[in-house]
């Protein structure tokens, strides 16, 4: 099987947005639950695009980023990565300490929350893949990473290059009262894997 992008048809696209607005669902539920306040998210934007595609994506290949990894077994093996440029994620971090700091300078407690909601937005993605096509999908503890997105992205190139063509991108845009935080979800599977997503989903 050969994974051609531009060739998926529409009832590939219309399951990729339901997993969108699955996880989008149920990581707004989950990071209002943790900090006791109504968070909004927006209707995700669900792409498929080549991986060295996805730095122009992240504002270019220097522009800083933080990057939240997570690998991914199992049925399924690769990356994914929650990436947010600087300004989103001190916005996320103001949301979570209810604070307005303005300095983009992000200390160890800042880092040790943006990992735990990265790791919340990963898994509720992931449970939602899971759900809608019957694999298991289990991902390993974050490893955050704050550098330009050539850098960042260096850590997927590395690891999954070889065998990892394509990124399926979640745009996830949420706000709660004046912070608005926009960040992607990479999934970065390898060909294998891709494939298995496509056949659970009935794509031939």
């Amino acid at each position: 099987m050969t994974i051609n992008v531009d060739n998926l048809n529409n009832f590939m696209i219309d399951v990729l947005k339901e997993l969108g607005n699955i996880g989008a669902g149920n990581a707004a539920t989950a990071l209002a639950s943790m900090i006791s306040k109504k968070v909004d998210m927006n209707v995700p934007n669900v792409r498929i695009l080549e991986f060295n595609k996805v730095a122009e994506i992240l504002g270019g290949e220097e522009n800083l980023v933080v990057g939240i990894y997570f690998e991914l077994t199992e049925d399924i093996v690769g990356n994914m990565m929650f990436a947010l440029d600087m300004d989103s994620a001190v916005n996320l971090t103001n949301i979570l300490f209810n604070r307005k700091k303005e300095s983009l300078d992000l200390d160890e407690m800042d880092i040790s929350a943006l990992s735990e909601i990265g790791n919340i937005i990963a898994s509720s993605y992931a449970n939602s893949l899971s759900t809608l096509t019957g694999l298991k999908i289990f991902i390993s503890i974050p490893s955050i990473s704050i550098d330009m997105a050539g850098a960042i992205l260096s850590v997927p190139a590395i690891q999954y290059g070889h065998v990892a063509d394509h990124a399926l991108m979640i745009e996830t845009v949420f706000e709660e009262d004046q912070n608005l935080v926009s960040g992607n979800l990479f999934f970065l599977p390898n060909l294998k894997s891709f494939e298995k997503i496509l056949k659970a989903l009935g794509v031939n």
